[in-house]
């Protein structure tokens, strides 16, 4: 259990803005989960992020310390667009999963990155390949790996901010009238189907995707898509709910739909900008379309 007292020059200060100031090991968002699952107590009492501190206040903290992840390390071969000290640029294929979970243990992205890196940032207490953001089992494309704390911190507040630009390519039935537009629509989880998210009012968050057509065919729409949020599933619903879902999108494309390809969503994450950690200097990165993806192409008019 770390143990602060409060100076006359931060008081009035709220919580979670001291503590970011005090450990600065440790990003923003951290320290919010770190309150939010009630670690920190001020005066002996359990503590919210927006207490305002007064001189003499006692913070109690306290930090977990950081656990080894038991999950094996597998030779499987990584497609790296970037990779230096700080961070891991890899091309995901299609078909694997990110993080182990019930039913995928094994053959996951994670089981990968522990083979091929061993340095690994240790953010939220258990020693993790530095996933900062993840994409869809059936959606391939770029996903960015921290590969020590301080990179993982900062990747995080770009994507808390907003800051880091991705960008997804979809292929979608029907044709969308508009050459482009920006779907406002909160997330939440759907309570008639715990494995799908929604657009709901209801234990929600806010979601924001925009979206431009590349091309129209006779029944589909090919659209590049940028998160300002980044809710599970967001483009997939997002887009279902206006009419248009996801070619080959099990979950979301309902069962009137017959689909022209059977392997899963054709969504594809083909953009990522970010700010590198160390040098501060902006990055883009950027990938083609993949072979399947073209090959449903070819044979659209």
């Amino acid at each position: 259990m770390n143990r602060i007292v409060v100076d006359e020059a931060n008081s009035n200060l709220r919580l979670d803005k001291f503590l970011s100031t005090h450990f600065a090991e440790f990003s923003r968002s951290h320290i919010a989960k770190l309150i939010d699952e009630e670690n920190c107590f001020v005066n002996g009492k359990i503590a919210k992020a927006s207490l305002k501190l007064k001189a003499g206040d006692e913070i109690e903290i306290n930090i977990p310390e950081v656990k080894e992840l038991e999950i094996e390390k597998e030779d499987i071969p990584l497609d790296i667009v970037y990779e230096d000290s700080d961070i891991l640029i890899i091309n995901k294929p299609q078909g694997m999963v990110v993080h182990p979970a019930n039913g995928h243990y094994e053959h996951t992205l994670v089981n990968a990155i522990l083979a091929h890196c061993n340095d690994l940032s240790g953010i939220n207490g258990v020693m993790r390949p530095g996933i900062v953001h993840r994409i869809d089992k059936d959606t391939s494309g770029l996903i960015c790996v921290a590969k020590n704390d301080k990179a993982h911190m900062s990747l995080a507040d770009q994507l808390k901010d907003h800051t880091m630009s991705r960008t997804y390519v979809a292929l979608t039935k029907g044709v969308i009238p508009e050459n482009s537009g920006e779907i406002n629509l909160p997330i939440g989880r759907d309570p008639r189907n715990r494995q799908k998210m929604a657009v709901t009012r209801t234990n929600s968050k806010e979601a924001i995707t925009y979206f431009k057509v590349l091309e129209r065919y006779c029944d589909h729409t090919l659209v590049e898509c940028h998160l300002k949020t980044g809710r599970t599933h967001q483009i997939r619903v997002h887009l279902s709910y206006i009419g248009f879902p996801v070619e080959g999108d099990p979950l979301y494309s309902g069962r009137k739909y017959d689909t022209l390809y059977k392997n899963g969503q054709l969504l594809v994450a083909v953009g990522l900008k970010l700010v590198h950690p160390s040098t501060n200097k902006e990055m883009e990165f950027k990938i083609e379309l993949p072979d399947y993806f073209k090959e449903v192409l070819s044979h659209l008019i």
